[in-house]
């Protein structure tokens, strides 16, 4: 089963992202289970989590449908201490969120090592604080997501997310997930289904296609190789809907969400619902 929809909100209580989720026809979706622009969040509710978890099983929405993404300050490539630190407790704080709501997976961004240290120390020091992070936690996975590339930000090269997966100790709570926008970003050309091709087969013996949990489905607004983190709705962008069809129809993502984070939300039910018949 393909499991295709958007990141949706989540705002009043988390049980509105299955809701809103169903509005749109998603067999998948994303959700924020905190404010991702603050440090730390109010307290989870234990009624607003089993009030989730009722709604998850009345869609019915499994704990593999659903790649919750994780707050964007998070930096587990920084290299000073303290604020390294706040980073650490922001983690810690959602994945124990993710457990009280029943989910499976955190999808991360692996950060900027800030110009202050090389990016095979960043990367050792990504997988060290996952390390330390699933000591303290159970039963929920840290997915780092590729990036465009911009400034200091690890993840562009596939062989960075395979350092930090490589260093993680326990293989069975860490995986990847794969944006389009920021491959494109970063120089992958991903417009035809040889492109795609091509790409998985450089993740594939840089990580490991197994380690796949997930994929964004996101058109471009930054042209090939320019580093710019600017989705666009399917079809709309540099990459056209040819790449989205060529993965959607992958044997290979059958059972990972297959997320959209396109900026039209009106157009959710038809990028859906084309991604779900191609």
């Amino acid at each position: 089963m393909r499991f295709v929809g958007p990141h949706v909100s989540a705002a009043g209580s988390p049980a509105a992202a299955v809701e809103n989720a169903l509005a749109v026809g998603a067999t998948g979706f994303a959700m924020f289970v905190k404010n991702q622009r603050q440090w730390v969040g109010k307290p989870l509710p234990p009624e607003d989590a089993e009030a989730f978890r009722a709604a998850m099983a009345a869609a019915p929405y499994a704990a593999a449908q659903v790649l919750p993404h994780a707050g964007y300050l998070i930096n587990l490539a920084n290299p000073d201490p303290e604020k390294h630190a706040k980073s650490m407790a922001s983690l810690l704080d959602e994945l124990r969120r993710c457990e009280a709501l029943g989910l499976t997976t955190l999808n991360l961004h692996p950060g900027s090592h800030l110009n202050q240290i090389v990016p095979e120390a960043a990367c050792d020091r990504v997988a060290a604080s996952i390390n330390a992070a699933l000591a303290e936690t159970r039963g929920v996975a840290v997915v780092i997501e590729n990036t465009a590339g911009q400034g200091a930000y690890l993840g562009a090269e596939p062989e960075q997310l395979g350092r930090i997966v490589a260093g993680v100790g326990d293989k069975t709570r860490v995986g990847i997930c794969l944006d389009t926008a920021h491959a494109f970003a970063a120089g992958f050309d991903l417009r035809t289904a040889d492109g795609v091709r091509a790409f998985l087969d450089r993740v594939d013996g840089a990580v490991g296609l197994g380690f796949l949990r997930g994929m964004h489905l996101n058109d471009s607004k930054g042209a090939l190789g320019s580093h710019l983190d600017r989705h666009e709705s399917l079809g709309k962008g540099f990459l056209g809907w040819e790449p989205f069809e060529t993965l959607a129809r992958d044997p290979r993502l059958e059972g990972i969400p297959l997320i959209l984070e396109t900026p039209d939300a009106t157009l959710w039910p038809a990028e859906t619902k084309r991604l779900l018949e191609a």
